[in-house]
């Protein structure tokens, strides 16, 4: 996972599944799931995002049966709510094919502006996100689990068979001082 403000986009993906998706209706959980920790992020930098990209990919080993669907979908208004960030994932969906195993998927957020500009015309105004559901959401995830709630097919569920395995990281020696390689010369 991801996240970039200086360069104006943000991304979370999986890589490397534990269990290839092989259907539309398991994407659906995972273009629900990215999108709302897209908008955790972006409330916690107090960003909005115009332009959503999602995406999806089968392993670049299998010459056989190889599919990279991805979309972009403009936003109607700079926004930093989940409930119109899935909305907007779920349109890559019907270039989805079943029965293909999808190894990645993703959701990028482009185009972010400081969420603290200038209100939205009324007509543009998100409900959700002037609740703070974002925000919400995200500190119950935080006190409960992440993956105990969520939003549509990003809610209660079971254990995500498809999330990106965790159990040998690499070091951040390159982005964490606390994990910055110490050499000792005698």
């Amino acid at each position: 996972m991801g996240w970039e403000s200086d360069e104006g986009w943000c991304t979370v993906q999986c890589r490397d599944s534990c269990e290839p998706i092989t259907s539309r209706e398991k994407m659906r959980q995972v273009l629900s799931v990215y999108p709302q920790q897209g908008a955790a992020r972006l409330e916690k930098h107090q960003q909005k995002a115009k332009l959503l990209q999602a995406f999806a990919g089968t392993s670049l080993y299998d010459a056989h049966t190889q599919g990279f669907p991805s979309i972009q979908i403009r936003l109607p208004a700079p926004t930093s709510d989940p409930k119109i960030l899935v909305q907007a994932a779920q349109h890559l969906l019907p270039r989805l094919t079943d029965g293909l195993k999808y190894v990645k998927a993703g959701v990028m957020l482009f185009d972010l502006s400081p969420a603290t500009g200038q209100k939205a015309f009324e007509q543009f105004r998100f409900e959700h996100e002037e609740r703070g559901i974002a925000t919400l959401v995200d500190q119950v995830q935080r006190r409960i689990g992440s993956d105990m709630i969520g939003l549509g097919h990003g809610g209660l569920r079971p254990g995500l068979a498809w999330q990106m395995r965790r159990d040998m990281p690499s070091p951040r020696a390159t982005t964490h001082w606390n994990e910055f390689a110490i050499v000792k010369a005698n």
